[in-house]
């Protein structure tokens, strides 16, 4: 099972072949809706099926339904209030009829009945209609309807007995076997980016280097070809310090009550064992920073050993392969003028005397034990899943990832869809129904989740008498948003050392110091001297070590 990225943004499905438009053209002179339907969902999937040929030696998407809709999904601006669109409780109540009903008889007491206009109920399923269909008749909108019906019905259908977060914090207290998919979002509190937020992730800050995609960084052929391209960036993605976050902590809580069965990790940074979490509790489905090997002989080493070169900028040689050139007496090659054209940026970064004009032939490129495009996933990753957690799991609980990335993007609907779901991130995904969305700063969500488990949470990230507010997001009964309403660590500081901390919501102190925060959208603790000036193992005044 190889690790396939997130298909490109934008590409256009190929034109209809003239089989297609024949399917449509062999319709009766006043067809019925059904046969209307019938026909364009052939259309629509041989359009699919082309595309897929096109794409097949190219980036693969984990849902061609998703990617060809993804441009029109936009959930939060869908339901706008205006007539021709869905409430949000309206909206959740036509998809549970949908399942309840079937395609047919939904169809012919909606669209059939006159009840709605396939326009409006494309708003049901989160489908914001092109702006070049607008004026058309709304026989125009079928086809679009089809292709979200489908998508709808492909998905795990919501438990709707969960639904508040008192839900949530009863399923984790009685819930014994308990798998956690963890992404980028449980780490970035600590300064290591994301990989997709606009702007701030991994990826958009790529693009100077005028690749393809930028995906293309974590491709292991690019890799294979020029390992300047990735080692360009490592220095920002690697573990540089000791510490964790209060997510990583709750996993090891988790843990510790006996109630984790499985920790899916798609992080390569290896925080998680950091935390105090068992490897035979953690697959991490990436690989990690951990350890890492010559592409040449194999050769394996931990992971911390060449740190040093990636903070360089060098690109790490293996010592193995070194040692035994030197040993065997292997002679030594002048570099030629296509050599050094060949070896692109090499020669500025290679870990050997920059100004030598001789290299030791063929020392291997040391590369960190992480999975990239285009490699397959370690085996214990689905023998773990298919012999092992899909028959025990009774909850499952994914923190800060959006799951666009196959085959981990898959586990959810691959388990038993009896078994309830919980989201948490910052922002809810479209593509796959949770019992329950948590949304806000994974620190947050989890620092409030264990204030009503009473499970105390000591951690330098979590200020002292930190006060959250949680609203639920009016139309969507299971969805909920947590922000901080108290300052930072210092407020907390100010007040433990008798100082009059004015407002305990954030305006400023007499003395002009404390001012208005809310969660930052990384889950920094922007006050917090420790976290603020990046220094490891420093805890803040009046807070307790991990």
């Amino acid at each position: 099972m190889k690790r396939a990225p997130a298909g490109k943004k934008g590409v256009t499905l190929p034109k209809r072949s003239q089989t297609q438009l024949n399917a449509l053209d062999r319709l009766p002179e006043n067809p019925t809706l059904e046969e209307i339907k019938e026909a364009t969902v052939n259309v629509s999937l041989a359009e699919l099926e082309e595309r897929v040929a096109d794409v097949r030696d190219s980036w693969e998407t984990d849902s061609l339904f998703e990617d060809a809709l993804e441009d029109l999904t936009d959930e939060s601006g869908v339901f706008s209030g205006r007539p021709d669109t869905c409430t949000p409780e309206e909206a959740c109540r036509l998809r549970r009829e949908l399942r309840e009903q079937g395609p047919a008889v939904f169809c012919q007491r909606t669209v059939d009945a006159g009840r709605y206009s396939a326009k409006k109920l494309l708003s049901a399923f989160g489908i914001r209609p092109p702006g070049f269909l607008e004026g058309e008749p709304d026989e125009a909108y079928f086809s679009l309807l089809s292709l979200a019906i489908t998508r709808e019905l492909s998905k795990r259908a919501k438990l709707h007995r969960y639904n508040s977060l008192n839900d949530a914090v009863q399923l984790i207290d009685k819930c014994q076997n308990i798998i956690v998919i963890t992404g980028a979002g449980i780490s970035t509190s600590l300064g290591i980016p994301d990989f997709r937020s606009q702007g701030t992730g991994l990826y958009s800050k790529l693009e100077h280097l005028g690749l393809n995609d930028p995906q293309e960084v974590f491709d292991i052929e690019v890799f294979k070809q020029d390992p300047t391209i990735f080692y360009s960036v490592a220095k920002d993605i690697i573990p540089a310090t000791e510490r964790y976050t209060p997510t990583h902590k709750f996993l090891a809580m988790l843990h510790e009550r006996g109630k984790l069965l499985t920790n899916y990790s798609q992080n390569i940074d290896n925080l998680e064992v950091k935390a105090g979490l068992p490897k035979e509790k953690l697959i991490q489905c990436h690989g990690s920073f951990g350890t890492a090997s010559c592409v040449q002989c194999h050769y394996q080493i931990q992971g911390e050993k060449i740190f040093p070169d990636i903070r360089a900028g060098k690109i790490p040689k293996c010592t193995r392969c070194l040692s035994s050139l030197k040993t065997s007496g292997a002679p030594k090659r002048k570099r030629s003028a296509g050599a050094e054209k060949k070896r692109r940026r090499w020669a500025d970064n290679d870990s050997s005397e920059e100004n030598s004009e001789y290299d030791i032939p063929g020392a291997g490129v040391m590369k960190p034990d992480i999975t990239f495009f285009g490699e397959a996933l370690p085996d214990e990753f689905s023998r773990r899943l298919t012999e092992n957690d899909r028959d025990k799991v009774d909850l499952v609980i994914v923190i800060g990832t959006s799951l666009k990335v196959t085959p981990v993007s898959e586990i959810v609907s691959f388990l038993p869809p009896h078994i309830p779901q919980i989201y948490v991130s910052r922002q809810a995904v479209s593509h796959i129904n949770f019992d329950i969305d948590l949304l806000g700063d994974c620190d947050v969500v989890v620092a409030e989740l264990c204030k009503r488990l009473n499970w105390p949470l000591v951690h330098e990230m979590v200020p002292v008498n930190q006060e959250i507010d949680v609203r639920t997001e009016e139309g969507y009964a299971s969805r909920h948003v947590f922000t901080t309403n108290r300052p930072g660590v210092e407020v907390a500081n100010e007040m433990e050392n008798g100082k009059d901390a004015k407002d305990v919501n954030g305006k400023a102190s007499p003395n002009g110091n404390v001012k208005s925060r809310k969660a930052s959208p990384n889950g920094d603790v922007k006050n917090a001297k420790s976290v603020q000036n990046g220094k490891d193992g420093k805890q803040a005044k009046g807070t307790k070590s991990a």
